[in-house]
């Protein structure tokens, strides 16, 4: 057993064959390397893995990795059929989000305990092994030394990897927008559709220039280059987003009008259109990860709409692109948004609105359905007062 190599990350210990072991721990999630770990093949059963993960062992994955996959849907579904007995029903939509938040962690964190190994590369010493060495730079960078990772968190890279390969299609962009792991999806096309028809201020034909603020993928700001407007300054502060934005708008062909830069919300300056789409749900996310879906105590939010009369031009708009989910789950009031808007010293101009066309709006069996269907996403106008 030797001292960390690497302080980025931490070590995984276990016991094989009677001899001490230790391996690079990853983990995208930010989670801790198990404390338990237990040597696991074909013979184990779905009922004893399921317990042994309950319990906080993880098992390190030494057989067939077809079978392990099937291992974890096993695992899967004893979570589900036991989250699907009878239980009290919610006393209020708040409290069915944070119970359908914690059943989601404590679901995370039982699958994630099926471990696999890995030698440098990113390939996987295991029969029937797919290759994954594509999936898993996107993801980890380069791999110069053996390391171990959860087969469910393998999956998720997997799965991004196609749909980065794939990309989403864009109607509004008549092309497809190739999302990075980690960066949010504009896979809810009705925001995307709201910046493609809001009517664009009259300020902007002086001065043609908008600020995209927290780009993401880069989708508005390719939106806007795609409307005419003749230069887009797009903002982000994660590294992915960065890149992922960079290469979208290089294959869109509009590398001449977007500029992508790293930058705290705003660039310098004022623009006569400024445009963010924040986090919708004001909670503290569980993993680095989410931060592209929670937005805590609304921090993006409110920072978004402090800043905005500075860094609008005389007669410019700010479009705030917002879900009312969090109204509805009773996280966030509509009073309390409308005297942030007030308090940062804007004016509503206007507001467009769009039903949501995801599947989870329409499934009863959703635990937050009935939010779900209440929700619309607006395209709120704002104006310095």
């Amino acid at each position: 057993m030797t001292d960390n190599p690497n302080p980025g990350h931490p070590l995984l210990h276990w016991t094989e064959a009677g001899q001490a072991h230790s391996s690079r721990w990853r983990s995208e999630s930010g989670n801790p390397p198990p404390r338990r770990v237990q040597v696991a093949d074909d013979t184990l059963t779905a009922d004893a893995a399921y317990r042994l993960a309950c319990e906080g062992t993880a098992l390190l994955w030494r057989g067939d990795f077809q079978n392990a996959r099937q291992l974890l849907q096993a695992m899967a579904r004893r979570i589900d059929r036991k989250s699907s007995k009878a239980h009290k029903p919610p006393a209020s939509p708040t409290e069915a989000f944070h119970l359908h938040r914690q059943a989601q962690s404590q679901r995370a964190r039982t699958l994630g305990m099926l471990l696999i190994p890995f030698e440098a590369g990113h390939r996987i010493p295991l029969r029937r092994a797919p290759e994954v060495a594509d999936a898993c730079s996107e993801a980890y960078g380069p791999a110069d030394e053996p390391y171990v990772a959860s087969l469910r968190e393998l999956l998720g890279l997997i799965g991004a990897h196609e749909w980065r390969k794939k990309g989403v299609d864009i109607p509004e962009l008549g092309g497809r927008i190739h999302p990075y792991y980690g960066v949010f999806s504009p896979i809810r096309g009705e925001y995307v559709a709201l910046a493609a028809q809001a009517p664009l201020p009259a300020a902007l034909s002086s001065n043609s220039l908008a600020f995209d603020i927290g780009t993401g993928t880069g989708v508005l700001a390719a939106v806007l280059a795609r409307r005419g407007v003749a230069r887009v300054v797009a903002t982000d502060q994660d590294s992915r987003a960065l890149a992922c934005a960079r290469e979208n708008t290089a294959r869109l062909g509009l590398s001449q009008q977007v500029e992508v830069i790293e930058a705290d919300l705003f660039p310098a300056g004022r623009a006569p259109l400024v445009v963010c789409n924040p986090p919708w749900v004001p909670a503290r996310p569980s993993s680095p990860l989410e931060y592209a879906v929670y937005d805590p105590d609304s921090r993006m939010l409110r920072g978004f709409l402090a800043g905005l009369p500075a860094h609008l031009e005389p007669g410019g708009e700010g479009w705030l692109i917002l879900s009312d989910l969090a109204e509805h789950l009773g996280l966030r009031s509509r009073e309390e948004l409308l005297a942030a808007i007030d308090g940062a010293g804007l004016a509503v101009l206007g507001r467009l609105d769009a039903r949501p066309r995801h599947p989870k709006a329409f499934d009863p069996a959703d635990p937050l359905h009935a939010a779900r269907r209440l929700e619309i996403t607006s395209l709120w106008r704002l104006g310095a007062r």
